[in-house]
Formats: C-alpha cells, sequence, structure tokens
C-alpha cells in the first residue's frame, strides 16, 4: 500500500509538471500576480492591525491602499528613471563618433600591432548610421510596430490582456490570500498536517528571505552602482548600475557584468586608463557594503543556495519552461531546498543510516 501511494505521488508530480509545461504560455500572468500578492500579503497584514481609536481597515481597504502606494511609487520611480536612461543613453550616442575615431587611431593599431593584421579598423559611418537608426527613428518604429499589429493581432491582444489580468488577479489573491493558505493546509492528512505545517513555514521564510529581501538589495545595489558611477563622471551611469543591480540576483553575475559594461564605457569615454580603478573601486564598495551589510540585514543567512545551483536553477527553468521558468526558478530551489534538509535530516536519523555498516 505504500508502494502504491507513493507510485501515486509520483505520477501526480510528474503530471503536474507536464501540465505546467503545456500550460505555460497562460500561466504567466498567474505566475506573476501570485509573486505580487505574496510580497504584499504582509504589507496588508500590517495594516490590518493599524487602529484608530474605533476604525481599523478590512481586508479588502488594506490591499486597495498597498495597491494604491505601490502604483503611485513605481509610477514615480519610471517617470524619473525611464527618461534619465533615455537621456543618458542618447548623450552617449551623440559622442559616439568621437568614440569610435580615438578607437581606429588609438587601440586598432595597438592591438594591430601585438594580435596581427586580421584586427581592422571599425567602420565609423556604418556603425554611427545603424546605432542612431535604431535609437532616433521614430518612423520606423511606428511603422513595425503598426505592421506587427496588423500581422500579430493575437499577440497584441495577448499582451494586452496580461497586463489587464495582472492586477486583477493579484488584488483577488491578494485580498483572499489568508484564506488560501488555510484552505490548502486544511486539504493534508491529519497525520502529516505537522510536518507540512513545519516545512510549509520553513519554505515561507526561505521564499520570503529571497523574493523581499533580495528585491530590495537588487534596488539597493543598482542605486548604489548608478550613484558611485554618476559621481565619477560616466555619461552611462544609469542604466549600466541598475542593470548591474538588477541581476545580482545570480550571485557575482551582476558585480562581473557591471564591471565589464562600465570598463568599456569608461575607456570610450575618458580615454585614460586611470578611471578603471575608480569603476573598480565603486563596484569594490558596492560588493563589500551587499556582502557586510544588505544581504545580512535584508535577506540574512536563510536561502543558502550555492551560486552553482542559483545558475543552473535559472538555466534549466528557462530551458524548461521559458521566462516563466526564470521567474520560478529561484522560489522553486528555495522550496526544493527545504525539502533536501529534511529528507537529509530524516536519513541521518534513520536506522539504515545508523546500522548501515552491518549491512
Amino acid at each position: 500500500m505504500n508502494d502504491s501511494r507513493k507510485w501515486l505521488a509520483l505520477f501526480f508530480v510528474a503530471g503536474l509538471g507536464w501540465l505546467v509545461y503545456l500550460l505555460a504560455p497562460i500561466l504567466m500572468p498567474f505566475a506573476v500576480a501570485a509573486t505580487l500578492a505574496y510580497l504584499g500579503d504582509p504589507l496588508v497584514d500590517r495594516l490590518e492591525t493599524l487602529r484608530y481609536k474605533n476604525f481599523r481597515l478590512n481586508r479588502t481597504l488594506s490591499v486597495v491602499t498597498v495597491f494604491f502606494g505601490i502604483s503611485i511609487g513605481a509610477t514615480a520611480i519610471l517617470l524619473v528613471i525611464i527618461p534619465t536612461i533615455e537621456y543618458q543613453i542618447g548623450e552617449f550616442i551623440d559622442k559616439l563618433p568621437s568614440y569610435l575615431q580615438w578607437l581606429n587611431k588609438s587601440v586598432i593599431p595597438s592591438l594591430q600591432k601585438y594580435l596581427g593584421k586580421g584586427i581592422r579598423p571599425i567602420k565609423t559611418d556604418q556603425l554611427i548610421g545603424m546605432v542612431r537608426g535604431y535609437w532616433q527613428d521614430g518612423s520606423a518604429v511606428t511603422e513595425n510596430l503598426l505592421q506587427s499589429v496588423s500581422h500579430s493581432g493575437a499577440l497584441i491582444l495577448g499582451w494586452l490582456m496580461n497586463l489587464v489580468l495582472i492586477p486583477v488577479i493579484t488584488f483577488y489573491l491578494l485580498r483572499d490570500w489568508d484564506d488560501l493558505v488555510v484552505r490548502v493546509h486544511d486539504l493534508f492528512p491529519r497525520r502529516m498536517a505537522g510536518t507540512v505545517g513545519r516545512l510549509a513555514a520553513e519554505a515561507d521564510t526561505v521564499l520570503g528571505a529571497f523574493l523581499r529581501g533580495q528585491f530590495y538589495v537588487m534596488l539597493a545595489l543598482g542605486l548604489i552602482y548608478s550613484i558611485g558611477l554618476l559621481l565619477i563622471g560616466l555619461d552611462l551611469a544609469l542604466p549600466i548600475g541598475m542593470t548591474a543591480g538588477l541581476i545580482s540576483f545570480v550571485p557575482y553575475m551582476g558585480a562581473v557584468v557591471g564591471i565589464g559594461m562600465a570598463c568599456i564605457a569608461a575607456m570610450l569615454q575618458f580615454q585614460d586608463g586611470m578611471y578603471l580603478v575608480s569603476v573598480l573601486i565603486v563596484f569594490a564598495i558596492g560588493h563589500s557594503l551587499e556582502s557586510m551589510l544588505l544581504t545580512p540585514w535584508l535577506v540574512g543567512n536563510k536561502i543558502g543556495l550555492h551560486p552553482v545551483a542559483v545558475i543552473f536553477a535559472v538555466l534549466a527553468g528557462g530551458q524548461l519552461f521559458g521566462f516563466l521558468g526564470v521567474l520560478l526558478a529561484l522560489p522553486a530551489a528555495s522550496v526544493v531546498m527545504v525539502l533536501l534538509r529534511h529528507i537529509h535530516e530524516r536519513y541521518t536519523f534513520s536506522g539504515f543510516y545508523s546500522n548501515g555498516s552491518n549491512l
């Protein structure tokens, strides 16, 4: 009987994975909404506990308040960041001819001297024309957009539906989140309720540390890198700094990518190797603050995923389920880690482990 139950559970998990694979294209808004609801639930719970005399917010009003605050904050950030990034990229493109001219006169001859004549000068006019065509030709962008709408109307409609569905689904999940958790817990057999509750609490701690803490770390690093690069005068400070911060959920990748982009931008802009030292100092300060202050304070030591495991989880999730897999890879890996800890604990206390030498 026990073996049949194990096989039934195995088939159920395999079938669920296959179903997720088949429904991945339509599960995206639900996954995003569930993530947003999970992130916002503690704040809604906190608002529900606040009282002023005989007045207190119910669950629905708390959700509406959180939604309104997040919307205002996100809109304000986008109104500041997007125009600034657009301006900095535009400034870089305007100065690109002088950068390329410096490369052809100073860098390319040195590379040809040491690496051979196979390295050819950059075709400045052609490259500048292509970059400006993609960045500044608004009519071509509009024309391509109209053609995409006419030829892929279903695709555009699907994106619009997702944009509408995400806030709607998030609202209902956030409003009923506590009830959903209780109902799921009640589905498990009573003899397993204690173990399931303990594992769920540990998984919630791990997921909360990752999703909430790591999100704040990413934003903080993006600001630190952007401000540091701005102080040394780099034209592309904001796009490079925010990119490095937002991909820092993969250990060391944010710093490596950020240093690479910033060094290239600094050499093109300043044409002086001493500025590379300033770039390295900025990222060294950011990495030190991350390891000594931000991660211990905002994330803690609850996750414990090895960097190789993080990279594998992201790549495997993307390969199996596309962007949905990338979105859910690390949360799923965190839950799997909790289960593996539980299995390891049971194994080390089992008779098979302690009496294995008698076999």
